[in-house]
């Protein structure tokens, strides 16, 4: 079995238009979701939004640049993820179809395994 990260991508825009009903149904989504696929979910989480993300990046001096604000400032953003666990790529992207995202989609990447 080979590991997958499913990354939730959304635009956080539409999610501050949202109501209550909007979370609700998508938690409830999320909440089947894991129900039914909870043999290959080997973890996953909802991230606060990009307002609160820290970039660290690494200068040519070697000096770290530490700044407020996503890494790459995009209209769709990762907003949770799931780690799964599937035969092959193809059992993984029939996981990552039932993946609810109403405001965006979801990607599917091998996670690499260094031994």
């Amino acid at each position: 079995m080979a590991k997958y990260l499913v990354l939730i991508y959304e635009d956080e825009a539409s999610w501050t238009g949202a109501g209550p009903e909007d979370f609700d149904r998508t938690y409830k989504e999320h909440t089947a979701f894991g129900e039914n696929n909870a043999a290959a979910l080997l973890g996953g989480d909802a991230l606060h939004p990009t307002s609160t993300a820290t970039s660290i990046r690494k200068d040519s001096s070697g000096d770290f640049l530490v700044t407020d604000g996503p890494f790459v400032e995009t209209k769709e953003v990762i907003c949770d993820y799931y780690l799964i666990e599937a035969a092959d790529l193809d059992e993984a992207i029939a996981v990552g179809k039932q993946v609810p995202a109403p405001y965006g989609g979801v990607e599917v990447r091998p996670v690499q395994i260094f031994e």
